[in-house]
């Protein structure tokens, strides 16, 4: 199946989900510059669960649009776990949603360091104050690290939805 196929499949997963729950969704992007946004709003329908979404790209936007702490990001740097999970809740708390997806990366081709290669890539997903991160690196070019960073993302939220629990505060 192809990476767009498989991304349509989660999308309809995710929408029978929240549409079944009635509950909304929203996303906070970075790195993959609001393709996980694109990718849902691209599906008819997708009004009755997506609420809304930011590309917060630079220190400034995550600041300014979610709240993000500036010292945090001086502390740890854009990309990592805590970024990430003051992104996805900054995102609840800035809508009318229940669920948040919130991604920020190094998806190249430069940018890397030691600590931090092209393709780190840092997700949170939050629901009801509580969150969820995990970092992963991807490899390839930058169109594959934001392409696997979107499914990776979607995927990540279907597992969390099966069971709510696994979020923790």
């Amino acid at each position: 199946m192809s990476s767009a196929g498989k991304t349509e499949q989660l999308i309809a997963q995710l929408a029978e989900r929240l549409v079944h729950q009635g509950q909304k969704l929203v996303t906070a992007e970075s790195c993959t510059g609001g393709m996980i946004a694109a990718s849902i709003t691209a599906q008819a329908g997708s009004s009755a669960w997506f609420e809304r979404g930011w590309v917060t790209y630079s220190n400034a936007a995550k600041t300014e649009e979610l709240g993000v702490d500036a010292a945090l990001i001086n502390q740890h740097g854009a990309v990592s776990e805590g970024v990430a999970a003051a992104m996805a809740s900054g995102a609840c708390a800035h809508s009318h949603s229940d669920f948040a997806i919130a991604v920020t990366g190094i998806a190249g081709p430069d940018g890397g360091t030691p600590n931090k290669p092209v393709g780190t890539v840092c997700f949170g997903w939050a629901h009801q104050g509580a969150c969820r991160t995990e970092t992963v690196l991807f490899s390839g070019d930058r169109a594959a690290i934001r392409t696997q960073s979107v499914t990776h993302a979607l995927t990540g939220l279907l597992s969390l939805l099966s069971d709510p629990t696994n979020f923790s505060s």
